[in-house]
């Protein structure tokens, strides 16, 4: 199995990037995904959060307000803090599971673990290569108010509230600037792919009996 941990800012392409990956044969693993499930309805994850922030984060059916709990915790880092910390140790050991159900199916399985807080959450799995996808700060606050309707203040809060870019690029392997066209980003992951697929194979051969 080959492991990639893809991560970047909010609004920096990641999605884009792990979708021309799974075209390539990638098994995706997504980690905001994940973060959904554990605190799903009648959840562990779930009732810790409210405990730490009350019932105002609940909607009256008892499921997450996730616009309410936002409101919050991207305003207040020790409030983030205090959500990062309920939420992480239940996506990693979920993570983990998903991780050795793909190497089980296939041993040479290309695995795309992407993280959106991989530097945040301290992520340590043993990746092979860590993506970092990037672009400036006015293209990512610009997709955020014209893709998620979300107003300016808000997206340079969410950006800002996340880790720095020199933050990412300290633990990147590669760097895949999404900032130019849709074909720009495409063709770097494709390169990527085939590097990576290069390397996967040279394991194979070098592990073979």
């Amino acid at each position: 199995m080959y492991l990639i941990g893809l991560t970047g800012g909010i609004a920096s392409g990641k999605s884009t990037v792990a979708r021309r990956l799974v075209q390539h044969g990638a098994v995706h693993i997504d980690a905001d995904q994940l973060a959904r499930v554990v605190v799903g309805p009648a959840t562990p994850g779930l009732v810790k959060i409210a405990d730490a922030f009350g019932d105002a984060v609940l909607l009256p059916d008892g499921s997450l307000n996730r616009v309410a709990l936002g409101a919050v915790v991207f305003r207040d880092p020790e409030a983030l803090d205090r959500l990062n910390a309920i939420v992480h140790p239940e996506v990693r050991a979920r993570s983990n599971a998903l991780i050795r159900e793909a190497e089980d199916a296939d041993r040479n399985a290309i695995v795309v673990y992407d993280v959106p807080l991989l530097v945040e959450a301290g992520v340590d799995h043993p990746f092979d290569l860590v993506v970092v996808t990037q672009a400036d700060e006015p293209t990512r606050v610009r997709r955020m108010v014209e893709l998620r309707a979300m107003d300016v203040g808000e997206a340079e809060r969410r950006i800002r509230a996340q880790a720095s870019d020199a933050d990412r690029h300290r633990i990147a392997d590669v760097v895949i600037d999404t900032g130019g066209t849709l074909e720009q980003t495409l063709e770097q992951v494709d390169v990527l792919w085939d590097q990576v697929r290069g390397q996967g194979q040279q394991r194979i051969v070098r592990g073979a009996p």
